[in-house]
């Protein structure tokens, strides 16, 4: 069994899309997933599945919709595409504040023009570099007013995509570890 980290999008921030942790993993083990494991309440699962990455991850929007009535998107990555993730770090100065920085995984590739998309709203500060289906980014000045953040995590990279600071990247690759 291979193990991966499902990324769902968009819950347990504020009062919106509210999964007990504890119940979801409760739900993926009776459904078969083994050794299953959340990382924080931010929607970060660890699983272990006989199928392929994407079809664990379909299987728990599947599973998610079911118990909870709520359609939520996920990205997924196994062990050691996050492997790469974290060796393929093009900022790494960026990691010292690790709540800073954060990578974006998309579903698939980003479209062609997305580097100057987030051109547009970057802040002379910030950095970032888009690397097959990731976006790792820099926000010196914090992300909660940023507006590179705010298109990173939108709706405005026309696939599905959610981002994580790096502190949980690593912690995402340690938990996957057979």
């Amino acid at each position: 069994m291979a193990r991966c980290a499902i990324l769902l999008r968009g819950i347990n921030i504020g009062s919106n899309n509210r999964i007990p942790m504890a119940e979801l993993r409760s739900l993926l083990t009776r459904d078969g997933f083994g050794d299953v494991a959340t990382h924080l309440q931010s929607g970060n699962v660890v699983v272990s599945s006989v199928g392929s990455p994407e079809a664990a991850a379909r299987r728990c929007e599947g599973l998610i919709a079911e118990r909870f009535g709520m359609e939520i998107r996920s990205v997924v990555r196994a062990h050691h595409e996050l492997e790469a993730v974290v060796h393929a770090d093009p900022l790494p100065e960026a990691a010292a504040d690790p709540k800073r920085f954060q990578v974006t995984f998309l579903e698939s590739a980003a479209d062609q023009d997305i580097a100057a998309r987030l051109t547009a709203v970057a802040t002379p500060e910030e950095r970032f570099a888009v690397i097959g289906r990731e976006i790792y980014a820099w926000h010196p000045d914090g992300v909660a007013r940023s507006r590179l953040a705010t298109l990173l995590a939108g709706r405005g990279l026309k696939v599905t995509a959610t981002a994580r600071n790096w502190t949980t990247v690593t912690a995402l690759l340690s938990l996957t570890a057979d």
